[in-house]
């Protein structure tokens, strides 16, 4: 039986950051400020929006500038890093600074692009991040070893980060806590039959979740077939708080915490 929204008292107003989303993607950017309204009134106050390709950087800051509560990083996802070249790197390194961490970086063997590739772009971003002070939202799927000994090689714990989307085991993620990293939780939590989501979801320490809805990815279990949007993350938040029996407020609050820890103070919007 899931909280209820209804039973928050007023003082328990619920504000979230949903930490990681694609609001210049479609179909979400043609419909922004319907997206953005539905949000807010859903509670979620602020949005970390994340580059994935260099051409993404121009817009995700125009996005910024023109909607209150969007947030920038900037990096060069793994799919993409065959483009991390001294030119890339250098714009990257220019623009970094104006947003509230770098990334979208990481490893993922599912895509074309080698290893070995993904690996040298991987570390190229990490030490500008150390070098800029930024956290880093990382994208890891199925290389989650390798993944860490990167993070500690480059002394990403300098900065720490999220681990963005987490699919990994409750074990695994410990460590990259003890590294200085938050675990993010996304709507496939919700999904039926999820098993290693839950169990992240009850066993991950409170003080290092935060949330994410990926949109318009990784859809929550109710609205599966339709566009993922940051409006749906309270649907996460709900799910998170049944499996570890906890009041929706303190989940809440926690993870708004552990967001603000990560990229400062939300912008007013």
């Amino acid at each position: 039986m899931y909280p209820k929204q209804t039973d928050l008292q007023p003082e328990d107003a619920v504000r979230l950051v949903d930490t990681h989303c694609h609001l210049d993607c479609e179909p979400l950017r043609s419909d922004l400020p319907r997206i953005l309204a539905s949000a807010r009134r859903a509670g979620v106050i602020g949005f970390v929006v994340p580059g994935v390709h260099p051409d993404d950087w121009g817009r995700i800051t125009a996005l910024s500038r023109e909607h209150g509560g969007v947030m920038t990083a900037f990096g060069i996802h793994p799919m993409h890093a065959d483009l991390a070249e001294d030119s890339a790197l250098a714009a990257l390194e220019k623009i970094a600074a104006t947003g509230v961490a770098l990334g979208e970086i990481g490893l993922d063997p599912l895509y074309s692009v080698p290893l070995e590739r993904q690996e040298r772009a991987f570390r190229d971003q990490l030490r500008l991040a150390v070098a800029l002070g930024l956290p880093v939202l990382v994208h890891c799927r199925r290389c989650f070893e390798r993944t860490l000994w990167i993070l500690r090689e480059e002394k990403a714990g300098q900065v720490g980060g999220i681990m963005h989307a987490f699919s990994g085991s409750p074990e695994m993620a410990r460590e990259f806590i003890r590294l200085g990293f938050c675990i993010s939780l996304s709507g496939t939590v919700t999904w039926q039959g999820a098993l290693r989501p839950v169990r992240l979801a009850r066993e991950i320490p409170l003080e290092n979740l935060v949330l994410e809805t990926d949109a318009p990815d990784l859809t929550p279990q109710a609205h599966r077939g339709q566009p993922n949007q940051p409006a749906w993350m309270w649907e996460v938040l709900l799910e998170v708080a049944d499996i570890r029996g906890m009041l929706v407020a303190d989940v809440a609050h926690a993870v708004l915490n552990n967001t603000q820890r990560i990229f400062g103070d939300i912008p007013a919007q």
